[in-house]
């Protein structure tokens, strides 16, 4: 949902935008279920006490003496193809409108982007003008290769800072807030003990440490194995990781009552009730609303049934309202209690929703440390390479189907980082960001980077291969290729990785015919043409670039009975701004250099293979 963030160079492509959520289909169990059960109170964020005042609140219905009046639509300038890349994050703001313009009647909509790097909060109004927003960064643990981790608590401080930051900046007042949603990365997997206190760190979406649990998942041959493409596991997904604690530390999974996602650990701590989002249990949980829920015979086989009794047993599409926020975190965010509080998913559905991906014939991509493809289809598709369809996902009676690359922006970060000492020294020069450098670099080689290619998998291939133990490489280096070829290089492998997943869709029966795009790399324009040329497809961009607060914002919309569903939030709250369309010729100048992209995967595998493994064992 969302890459290969490491800690440099993850940072770095966080903070400078990452955007990317999943979704629905209602099913409680009966309440006398074996996964029903009742969790115990939550824990007090000072110090463990459970403490009353977090009990449940109720719902606030939102009232006000007038009609909400929005400021006019203004138009929103197109950008020139002349207009200097810059990926550099835009500052915080607050206080203003979209385009300046300050507008105080509400009602207001909050959305909470729980990511990588931070936790970012952002008001709304119910036209999607941005009225103020706020992030704060986070650390991010790696004790080993492939393992990343956070601390839940670490999380909950940040959420503080930045909702009261971005209320603060909007200058709206907490009464004039109608709801509130959330999206968080996934799969993030927390487990809880009967407190509701976390029992270890979380296990971050981008640790894949149980490589051989998903080895063994994908051994059953379960039907349900069809949401992973027909083909491995992916090591990302929460249930490897599940079954990584119950193999891994026994101790820490018989003491585990909750195990849950962080979306789930969030809608927890604002309303003291517990939850599973639909979104999050259909795209990292294998769950299907079509075929009765848990897949209770994948779970069987594979030794991992004993989750079924550790999720949250209440399951809630995106929208629903799982209870009002709770009175001690009204108080420490600054907001009213009994605000309704809508149920949320993963931080890259939640960037589709905000890019208007709620209906057949558009992609989402969600660029930033890595890069997500999101697509809605009438009709359910399974395929090799294909994640999805899931059934609910984020509209009700729609399939969602889902691409990804694990290393994207990470990859532009690390080499900007680490090898780029030309471009850091002009731009130290001349006052501007490395990566107005190194595209001006890029823009000056050929299509193709003279021969160089660049096969993007750093922290393994999420889709069409499924394959965590790949790795990138260069090949066909010379000494006359220079920095600028080794970037461009690296642009035009995560332009090829994207067209593949393209690729494979379309022979899977789901053409995109339009491609909605948000995140950091999106301000480079150099990197968006590269795009539409690579796939001959028109890159749309929208006024709104923080794609996942305004996806959660609308979800709070529709939870808070603004808006009757997600296609007329997205009517009334996203905006295009400018296309670029594709260069024919270019399409065909980079065939060659794509299907060289495309032989350098199996050629390397087994080599790729045996290294990791190697490396793994120490």
């Amino acid at each position: 949902m969302g890459g290969a963030r490491g800690r440099g160079a993850e940072a770095d492509a966080d903070v400078r935008a990452r955007c990317g959520g999943d979704s629905h289909s209602e099913a409680s169990l009966a309440p006398g279920d074996a996964r029903s059960r009742a969790a115990g109170p939550p824990r007090d964020p000072e110090g463990g006490r459970d403490r009353e005042a977090r009990a449940p609140a109720q719902v606030r219905e939102f009232r006000r003496a007038d009609e909400p009046s929005h400021r006019p639509m203004l138009a929103s300038p197109r950008r020139s193809a002349s207009t200097p890349a810059s990926w550099t994050s835009a500052s915080l703001h607050g206080g203003e409108g979209r385009r300046g313009v300050r507008a105080l009647a509400g009602p207001f909509l909050l959305g909470i982007d729980m990511g990588t790097g931070g936790a970012r909060a952002g008001v709304f109004d119910t036209a999607g003008h941005v009225m103020g927003t706020a992030a704060t960064q986070l650390r991010t643990d790696f004790p080993k290769p492939g393992r990343a981790e956070q601390d839940p608590e670490e999380w909950w401080s940040c959420i503080v800072r930045s909702v009261r930051g971005a209320v603060e900046r909007s200058g709206v007042a907490p009464g004039d807030i109608a709801g509130i949603s959330v999206d968080a990365t996934a799969a993030t997997v927390v487990a809880m003990d009967s407190r509701g206190r976390h029992l270890r760190p979380a296990l971050l979406w981008m640790d894949v440490r149980s490589s051989s649990e998903a080895d063994r998942i994908a051994a059953t041959g379960d039907s349900a194995l069809k949401y992973s493409g027909m083909g491995p596991v992916s090591a990302e997904w929460g249930v490897p990781k599940a079954l990584w604690l119950k193999h891994r530390e026994p101790e820490i999974w018989d003491a585990a009552a909750i195990v849950c996602d962080c979306t789930d650990w969030m809608i927890h701590r604002l309303t003291g009730e517990w939850a599973m989002s639909i979104n999050h249990a259909a795209c990292k949980y294998f769950y299907d609303g079509d075929a009765g829920g848990w897949p209770v015979s994948l779970y069987e086989k594979a030794g991992i049934e004993d989750l079924l009794d550790k999720v949250p047993s209440r399951m809630a599409p995106m929208g629903e309202v799982v209870g009002g926020l709770a009175p001690l975190v009204a108080d420490e965010l600054g907001l009213e209690a009994g605000t309704p509080v809508a149920e949320g998913g993963v931080d890259a559905y939640a960037g589709a929703i905000g890019l208007g991906v709620v209906e057949p014939g558009k992609m989402a991509l969600i660029t930033g440390s890595s890069h997500v493809m999101i697509g809605q289809s009438p009709t359910p598709l399974y395929g090799r390479g294909i994640w999805g369809s899931y059934t609910d996902a984020i509209v009700p009676g729609e399939y969602t189907v889902e691409g990804g690359q694990i290393s994207t922006g990470s990859v532009v970060a690390w080499f900007k980082n680490n090898l780029a000492p030309i471009a850091q020294r002009l731009a130290a020069d001349r006052g501007c960001d490395p990566y107005r450098i190194l595209d001006e670099e890029a823009a000056e080689i050929p299509i193709g980077s003279e021969g160089l290619v660049c096969l993007d998998h750093f922290q393994g291939n999420r889709t069409p291969y499924s394959d965590s133990r790949s790795r990138g490489l260069f090949w066909g280096l010379s000494l006359s290729h220079t920095e600028g070829h080794m970037f461009r290089a690296i642009l035009e492998g995560i332009c090829f990785g994207t067209e593949s997943i393209f690729q494979n869709m379309r022979a899977h029966g789901f053409p995109p015919r339009e491609v909605v795009v948000s995140g950091g790399p999106a301000k480079s324009r150099l990197w968006m043409q590269m795009h539409a040329d690579v796939s001959d497809l028109p890159m749309v961009f929208t006024d709104v670039t923080e794609g996942p607060l305004l996806g959660s914002a609308m979800l709070a919309g529709v939870g808070a009975g603004l808006f009757p569903d997600l296609p007329a939030a997205a009517a009334a709250m996203v905006h295009t701004v400018d296309v670029i369309q594709p260069d024919h010729e270019a399409h065909q100048a980079y065939q060659y250099n794509y299907q060289a992209y495309l032989d350098t995967y199996p050629v390397m595998q087994g080599l790729m293979d045996k290294m990791t493994r190697h490396l793994n064992r120490s």
